[in-house]
């Protein structure tokens, strides 16, 4: 997870961050160059002494720079769109986890799995163990297994909120009746964290979110003991 110290993306969990972190170096290396090119376009105006005054219009000049910020968008377009791509929803998961947010908390349902469902509460901070992250671990943690294809369908009960993972590259809004779609896959075990991420309400900082990804048969076993 992310600490006061970091100042890069969290790693990814996903193919789909990691494509997002690529697409992210891609744009800035292209920004930087611009942002070097203008740079040095203005000091040189600012600190030469040439001065043309029957200069009117340059034709080639315009010409150029029309055409390469053309190119250059390009370049950013056609990553961008596909990744756009590869994001697009698909109909058929192997897995489907509902999630409902509540002012100030997330409800969990596995559809594909009887009597398997449970509320989410942000631990106080005066009940966290040592090992526990304050303002962020949670009662119940929703597990998942890796390698495997999920849906998650997200909504609400009250007002709007905002279903986040910062590692798998998912943020999604829950909206009072509508029903919105993400689709990823967790490429390796680990907790990863998150938070709502549309402003909500009074406690709209505490209401975290932890998800677990594990191999199949842990998940399972997981499934079995809360439906007991």
């Amino acid at each position: 997870m992310a600490t006061q110290g970091n100042l890069n993306f969290q790693d990814s969990a996903s193919p789909l961050m990691e494509q997002l972190t690529y697409f992210h170096d891609h744009s800035m290396f292209i920004i930087m160059m611009i942002v070097m090119t203008v740079t040095y376009m203005i000091i040189s105006l600012i600190t030469n002494n040439y001065v043309d005054r029957y200069v009117m219009d340059g034709q080639y000049l315009e010409i150029l720079w029309t055409v390469l910020p053309a190119v250059v968008l390009i370049f950013i377009a056609l990553p961008s769109l596909r990744i756009l791509y590869l994001i697009d929803e698909n109909s058929t998961p192997t897995l489907t986890l509902k999630t409902i947010g509540h002012q100030w908390y997330w409800s969990y349902e596995y559809s594909d799995f009887m009597d398997v469902e449970f509320d989410s509460y942000m631990i106080p901070q005066n009940e966290v163990e040592t090992y526990n992250i304050r303002l962020l671990e949670v009662d119940n943690r929703t597990s998942l297994p890796m390698n495997t294809f999920t849906r998650i369908l997200i909504t609400s009960e009250d007002v709007i909120h905002s279903w986040t993972i910062p590692s798998m590259g998912v943020k999604a809004d829950a909206t009072p009746g509508r029903l919105n779609q993400a689709t990823f896959w967790f490429s390796r075990p680990g907790v990863f964290y998150g938070q709502c991420s549309e402003i909500c309400g009074a406690n709209h900082s505490f209401m975290p979110i932890v998800i677990e990804s594990t191999s199949t048969k842990d998940f399972l076993s997981w499934v079995l003991r809360v439906s007991e």
